[in-house]
């Protein structure tokens, strides 16, 4: 994990790739499943305070499975992209966080990563959204990776 990334040259800088988390639609969360199987699945997710929050149902599933199995995750992000066919290349920036991820248990950091979520993809919505969320509660779960590694790659011209 501590390798040097080989195109050093197309490293983005700490401030870029955090940028890039915050601007980010989705992304893919990557966990090892109850059968060591690799799994990989879209998320929307809020970055704050270097900790990515996430949420899906509290019913279970294999997400839940996964993280319980094992804890150890990487959620990858891709920024605008723009091939260059003439090039063979792309324009592109992505970013990388690993980490442990767990099942928020409190229910304050749960209620701070859901609206945290909430505010970056309604932001025009937060009343209705806080009354969604307050009708909800109990059947949202909420992950929490804490970010211990985070890099990211970009081609920008």
């Amino acid at each position: 994990m501590n390798e040097s990334m080989r195109r050093s040259d197309r490293q983005l800088t700490d401030e870029e790739t955090l940028r890039l988390f915050h601007e980010a639609e989705y992304g893919v969360l990557s966990l090892i499943d109850e059968n060591n199987t690799p799994y990989g699945v879209p998320m929307n997710f809020a970055l704050c305070d270097h900790v990515i929050y996430f949420h899906c149902s509290a019913a279970g599933g294999k997400r839940i499975s996964g993280i319980r199995h094992d804890p150890n995750a990487c959620f990858t992000v891709i920024g605008h992209t723009q091939l260059l066919p003439q090039q063979f290349a792309t324009l592109y920036m992505s970013g990388i966080a690993c980490g442990t991820i767990e099942i928020v248990a409190d229910e304050t950091e749960k209620r701070k990563g859901i609206e945290a979520i909430l505010h970056k993809y309604s932001p025009d919505y937060i009343e209705k959204g806080m009354k969604y969320i307050d009708a909800a509660f109990d059947e949202i779960c909420v992950l929490r990776l804490e970010i211990e590694k985070i890099t990211g790659k970009g081609r920008k011209s």
